[in-house]
């Protein structure tokens, strides 16, 4: 567990690939609209550049092979919808972080559940990952909702730990063991 390569994985109606340099308009369509960074410690997007930077450090990611960034595109297509990943990783305890976002014109329909799924499997399947963290703001409660479908649990409450658009907001943080995850597959089937 010491390098990390990001595949191409495919899901019914998604693909999860790197990100490329043509991905930046892409991105930055997803990152420029508020709704998708309303619960982020970050602003929207206002520039390409903000996109051409964060394409720049995935590539540098995939080199060093230091975290598993997925594009999530439409089967059907081929738009980009939003972003998975698989970051800070601590080798010797076989856990990291997870990281997502989907366009909100894609929200709702299952696409967010679906990429992370397959970035989960992959990370516990072929990474050997025993634990991903994930911490949210309370107040965004469909994330919770995906976050609790794939099987996370809530285990800690940080009250006012970011400042969020000149506000401070709170935290839960998730965890999910690989136990768990097989525990939800073999009940799946």
């Amino acid at each position: 567990m010491s390098t990390y390569f990001t595949p191409v994985l495919t899901t019914e109606r998604l693909v999860l690939r790197p990100l490329k340099t043509d991905d930046a308009a892409g991105l930055f369509a997803i990152f420029s609209d508020p709704a998708v960074v309303r619960f982020w410690s970050a602003e929207a997007w206002t520039d390409i550049s903000f996109a051409e930077t964060a394409i720049a450090r995935a590539l540098e990611g995939y080199r060093d092979e230091t975290d598993i960034h997925f594009a999530v595109e439409l089967v059907r297509g081929g738009q980009l919808i939003g972003t998975v990943k698989l970051h800070h990783f601590f080798n010797q305890n076989h856990r990291c972080e997870l990281g997502y976002a989907v366009a909100s014109a894609h929200w709702g329909k299952g696409y967010a559940s679906e990429a992370i799924e397959a970035a989960l499997d992959h990370g516990f399947r072929e990474v050997g990952l025993n634990r991903v963290e994930a911490d949210i703001d309370p107040r965004n409660e469909a994330s919770g909702r995906v976050l609790e479908k794939l099987g996370f649990r809530k285990e800690g409450y940080m009250p006012q730990r970011w400042l969020v658009h000149g506000q401070y907001a709170d935290t839960v943080n998730y965890g999910l063991l690989r136990s768990y995850w097989d525990e939800r597959k073999a009940v799946r089937g």
